[in-house]
């Protein structure tokens, strides 16, 4: 017994030096390049199950520890660090960023998501760090000239729609716009009335990366919709720990370049010139005294503000949220234009049942407010320089217009620009909440196997109200109504989504499978109403009707295989069925595999300087039938009742005559077929990292509205199943940590891509005439035909002297007849680059940060509709009154307007490639701001620094396939703004 009291009396004076020997570390974790705290690392004992995490200041506290213990911080995107406790108090720590990050990104695929080092089709992916800075004010613009095979062209209008190609689209005439998904939710890319572009409505700074997926074996899972790739938009999450962040910045713009044309007194000496071109018309006032640059009169100076709050956290401590609250303000260079967003976005991520149930909830609402300008440009170049804005005494608004004594217009006058501007009052309104409720559940008896249901929504409301005032000359004398003239339109549409589908994982042995079947159906709606005159006494108005809505369902499956971390297999299978086509064409099946091969895990295993180096291949069918809501239901012979000079009279009962619309019943899918191989490799860790595609595509059966034969359908042009059309591209992506250091970090990021499209077969019909009619002319000057480019120019050969001018009328004779006509018309160039360029720049010193990014297109052509419609002296006599001419007629000296092949002339295609630097921003942190409980970042910056290009014309990025008839200018913004983070 007195053993025993005297074992326990030992272990009693023993506790006190046990307890003792465990201790409490604490300490703050923060980044090294920027000295940010960061919240969430979790901090470990090796070997143990105790741990923490930092909070949102990046503190922690650990107890129970013992001498010896290795304490682990491991946080995503850092390299980990170990550090042995020996009873110090206190520790801090700078993880570094991992120099491995390629090997750790998740991309959005299909139905999933998969490692960017298991991929096997062509993905790129982007994460907000990589954005690009500035006035992003729609989301497509974060990342254009970032991917290689990836490009946008955006307009000069506010929150204008940008043209997305993705390698150079697949159709002729259906869509060539890539399938856009926003947490899983398709989006339908019809722009609704009230509304500047579809993707408007989402706020660029609740985004938190994209994807895009180019190739078919990655794009066929989404089968009818993917030919023209696939944009996936995943947008920020909720935390665990309580942050709040808000982003303000202000701009400045103003117009950087106009079209050339004669000043005042430039074109008073013109006039002198020619005598015989001015008008004679007794109506004619003569030269005016003013000197008035009408294109700067109707630009302005630009203000642009941007605000977002975003609150993010744990909602009743076990939801994690995110509030995210913006309002977007910008005015355009026209006088009147202007784009007014207000956003909301939440995001709910609660998990039950021990993670075994989760679900993502999403949603988000935009209101739009939009006063639009309509082009003025043409009438700025026009009108009479020595003109003056305003007239005190011109009964129209006190404007400037030719006018007689009694008031009436002078026909044969173009109208004040300014006037068109300040009179006209064109305004939308649009409301749109879209969003979607995804349920992942794993099977408690049988953990490998998930149900995924994901439901989804999206409605957008839109009104456009213009009204043009009485006493504007634009309204004009012929509606006999004392108003003025107004119209008026609305629109709503309606998407509605439900997939469901399973997913199965397991490992046996050194393979890793993973399955996935399931069902899709969207059902997209749209209806609108349009009226004019709605001031008119006694108007009822109409809201807008349901169309036949388009109908898709799918039934899709994938399986992935990965043996021993080697070698990559992917089977993907889509069935898809759509209410465009009749019963007999109405569902297209789409396969793809893809498969890689890590030769860095498996050849090269020994090369301790080759990190990754993976080779890729792919092939897959997608399909295509966006022709248009109002083509839903072209295979089906429909009947509209006749009007009334179409009515057969029954005694003195009018009947109505049921008069057919043009069908097609054997229309089809266009379908694409795609070969893809690819490299992706990395060396020294990933320092540097990069990606080489080369593929070939085939795209049948596409879908155009062609001409008929007289007598062979209800209208002279109908959609059908017309031709082939081959693509073939190369692209090369390069990302480099030039410099990696704990003060100095410096990366920059190059791609580059070409493509050649080229027309192989056209059915029925051996040329296509296509694009805008030339001004002056009513012809077109672009033409699908089998062997060259779509859209190539169709034009006369112009012949110049032997100094090198052109001569005026004189156009190769081609086909040696003797004769000049169409038949001497030839193919020449077309609008598509020979190959394109981005590069980015991010450089950081201490709390000091510099980027930039640049674009560059070589080898594009241009057709200048400006100059092809306008330098001609004659076009100096508008009948009534003198206009303005482009400065370009001085290098020509054509006189003529006359001549319906002078515009035609392949004079007029100029080089239009360029370097543009899109932005620059120069910022510096303050990581421990207000008593380090925030940190601060300030930044100044500039948007659309500058171009370099040979084109004459007011901006070589021209949409429209190469197309310049005066587009809206590009305004260059000086920008300042702050980030702050609590």
């Amino acid at each position: 017994m007195k053993t025993i009291y005297k074992k326990l009396l030992f272990l009693f004076l023993l506790l006190p030096f046990s307890v003792l020997a465990q201790s409490t570390l604490s300490g703050v974790v923060s980044d090294s390049k920027s000295g940010q705290p960061l919240p969430g690392v979790n901090v470990t004992v090796q070997g143990a199950s105790n741990g923490t995490t930092t909070d949102f200041d990046g503190k922690f506290q650990l107890g129970g520890l013992k001498s010896g213990d290795k304490i682990v911080f491991s946080f995503i995107g850092y390299d980990s660090q170990t550090v042995g406790f020996s009873g110090q108090k206190s520790v801090n720590i700078s993880l570094v960023e991992s120099a491995n990050q390629l090997q750790e990104v998740v991309v959005q695929v299909g139905y999933g998501s998969v490692k960017k080092k298991d991929a096997t089709g062509s993905v790129s992916v982007l994460a907000a760090k990589d954005f690009n800075k500035g006035s992003n004010v729609t989301t497509e613009n974060l990342l254009n000239g970032r991917i290689a095979g990836v490009t946008v062209d955006t307009q000069g209008s506010p929150g204008s729609g940008s043209t997305i190609r993705i390698r150079g689209g697949s159709s002729l005439f259906a869509s060539n716009d890539p399938l856009i998904v926003i947490d899983g939710l398709p989006l339908d890319n019809t722009t609704g009335t009230g509304a500047t572009s579809f993707l408007a409505s989402l706020n660029p700074s609740t985004v938190e990366s994209i994807s895009v997926l180019k190739d078919a074996s990655a794009t066929a899972i989404y089968g009818s919709r993917a030919s023209n790739g696939v944009i996936l938009i995943t947008t920020k999450k909720g935390g665990k720990t309580l942050a709040v962040d808000y982003n303000f910045m202000y701009g400045s713009g103003k117009v950087i370049n106009t079209v050339d044309v004669f000043s005042a007194d430039q074109f008073r000496d013109i006039v002198a010139q020619h005598p015989e071109l001015i008008p004679t018309s007794p109506t004619f006032n003569g030269l005016g005294t003013a000197n008035t640059d009408w294109q700067n009169e109707i630009y302005r100076r630009t203000d642009y503000v941007d605000n977002n709050l975003s609150i993010r956290g744990n909602l009743f401590g076990a939801i994690p949220s995110r509030l995210t609250i913006g309002n977007t303000y910008m005015e355009g260079l026209r006088l009147t234009n202007s784009f007014n967003r207000n956003t909301v976005g939440v995001s709910l991520n609660p998990s039950i049942f021990k993670d075994h149930l989760k679900f993502k909830i999403n949603a988000n609402y935009s209101n739009e407010r939009n006063r639009f300008a309509n082009g003025v440009e043409g009438n700025a170049i026009n009108y009479d320089p020595t003109q003056p804005v305003y007239d005190p005494a011109s009964p129209y608004g006190g404007f400037h217009e030719y006018y007689n004594p009694d008031g009436s217009l002078i026909p044969q006058t173009p109208r004040n620009p300014v006037a068109e501007l300040l009179q006209t009052s064109d305004k939308g309104l649009y409301d749109r909440i879209f969003g979607n409720i995804e349920m992942d559940y794993k099977f408690h008896f049988f953990p490998e196997l998930r149900l995924v249901v994901n439901g989804g929504f999206d409605e957008g409301q839109g009104r456009r109200i213009k009204l043009v005032g009485a006493d504007a000359a634009s309204a004009g004398q012929n509606n006999n109504i004392p108003y003025g003239n107004d119209e008026y339109s609305t629109s709503i549409r309606r998407t509605k989504l439900f997939d469901s589908y399973l997913v199965y994982a397991k490992t046996f042995g050194k393979t890793v499978f993973d399955f996935t079947a399931g069902y899709s159906y969207q059902k997209s709606e749209r209806g609108n109403y349009a009226s004019n005159n709605i001031l008119a006494p006694g108007y009822i108005p109409t809201v807008a009707q349901y169309k036949v809505p388009v109908v898709t369902v799918g039934f899709f499956g994938r399986t992935n295989f990965n043996y021993d971390d080697k070698y990559l297999l992917t089977l993907s299978y889509r069935r898809d069925g759509s209410s465009r086509f009749a019963k007999e064409n109405r569902y297209g099946n789409f396969p793809a595999v893809g498969f890689a091969w890590k030769l860095n895990k498996d050849l090269l295993k020994e090369n301790g300087r080759i990190s990754d180096l993976k080779l890729r291949l792919g092939w897959g069918i997608t399909g295509q039938q966006d022709i248009g809501e109002d083509n839903s239901l072209v295979y089906l012979q429909q009947y509209d009742t006749g009007t009334s000079t179409s009515q057969i009279t029954f005694g003195t009962v009018p009947v109505p005559i049921a008069v057919s619309r043009a069908f097609n019943e054997i229309i089809k899918w266009e379908e694409t077929t795609t070969y893809n191989a690819g490299i992706d490799f990395g060396i020294a860790k990933n320092r540097v990292s990069g990606t080489l595609d080369v593929y070939y595509k085939d795209s049948k059966d596409l879908l155009a509205l062609t001409p008929v034969s007289d007598g062979g359908n209800f209208s002279n042009f109908v959609y059908q199943n017309i031709g082939s059309m081959v693509t073939k591209g190369i692209e090369f992506g390069l990302n480099v940590e030039a410099v990696k250091t704990n003060s100095f970090n410096w990366n920059v990021n190059f791609n580059t891509s070409h493509f050649d499209r080229k027309i192989t077969e056209l059915y029925n019909t051996s040329d296509i005439r296509t694009g805008d009619s030339v001004t002056g002319t009513g012809t077109q000057v672009q033409i699908h035909r089998v062997g060259y480019a779509p859209n190539s120019y169709f034009v006369y050969k112009q012949l110049y002297d032997a100094a090198g001018k052109p001569i005026e009328g004189a156009y190769a004779d081609l086909n040696g007849d003797g004769i000049i006509n169409a038949d001497d018309k030839y193919i020449y160039k077309n609008n598509a680059p020979k190959v394109t360029f981005g590069f980015a720049s991010n450089m950081t010193y201490k709390n000091l940060d510099f980027s930039f990014n640049m674009r560059a297109s070589l080898g594009n052509r241009i057709f200048n509709g400006v100059n092809a419609g306008r330098a001609q002296y004659q076009r100096l006599n508008a009948g009534n009154a003198l206009q303005n001419l482009p400065t370009n007629v001085l290098s020509t000296d054509f006189v003529t307007q006359s001549d319906s092949k002078l515009p035609l002339s392949d004079i007029w295609i100029e080089n239009g490639s360029y370097l543009k630097m899109d932005n620059i921003t120069v910022g510096y942190t303050f990581p421990k701001w207000l008593e380090g409980k925030a940190s601060l970042r300030l930044f100044v910056g500039c948007q659309n620094v500058f171009t370099i290009t040979e084109y004459t014309g007011l901006d070589p990025e021209v949409d429209k396939n190469g197309l310049d008839l005066t587009i809206y200018p590009k305004q260059r913004q000086l920008q300042v703004g702050a980030n702050v983070k609590f």
